[in-house]
């Protein structure tokens, strides 16, 4: 965590405990306090089964937890990432036979990773929806046997990472790395810095 002065204009609150959207944000240079909230997801997927709805109510979730906890003393980031293939939500599996449906499903596909950030200060709320997309190659069985024989798919959207297992099978990206990581850094700064002048 990178924890910048009260004072400067550019400090923002990141509401999340990812590790990777903290980097992403150290490494763009945006100082920032992490504080992270607690929001169950699971009961929206209920509600939603397009991916860029639900998406997008559960980082509104984060938000509005997030603002009740630690208010707006200082703008408050959140986001929100899916794995999606074929328009369907690809989760967290829970057992190794789910994590083997679920990455079947992203062999050979496009598989789009969908991340929904808000930004919200005292003045306004933006909120930005963006898509990675990745094509996959058809993956060899026998690898993906030994993937999931390791056990490495767990607590992963998707059951896969794309500088894991899956980075061998790419055979086309299209759109932002930062977006797949969790946190379009790129828009951030442009709202940070439009704040700022």
């Amino acid at each position: 965590m990178y924890e910048g002065s009260a004072e400067t204009k550019r400090l923002v609150r990141l509401a999340s405990s990812s590790p990777t959207r903290a980097k992403l944000l150290q490494n763009a240079g945006i100082d920032f306090v992490q504080s992270p909230v607690e929001f169950d997801e699971e009961a929206l997927l209920q509600k939603y089964s397009d991916p860029k709805e639900f998406v997008c109510a559960v980082a509104r979730g984060k938000l509005e937890a997030a603002v009740k906890r630690y208010g707006l003393d200082l703008p408050i980031v959140v986001a929100d990432t899916v794995v999606s293939a074929d328009g369907k939500i690809l989760r967290k599996a829970k057992s190794k036979e789910e994590a083997k449906e679920i990455l079947l499903a992203q062999s050979g596909n496009k598989v789009d990773i969908i991340t929904c950030m808000i930004y919200a200060d005292n003045e306004q709320t933006i909120e930005d929806l963006d898509i990675t997309s990745y094509i996959f190659a058809p993956f060899d069985l026998d690898d993906l046997q030994r993937y999931l024989e390791s056990g490495e798919w767990r607590g992963k959207a998707g059951a896969c990472m794309v500088e894991g297992f899956c980075k061998k099978y790419i055979k086309e990206v299209r759109g932002r790395e930062s977006t797949a990581m969790g946190l379009q850094v790129e828009r951030l700064k442009e709202i940070i810095d439009a704040k700022a002048l």
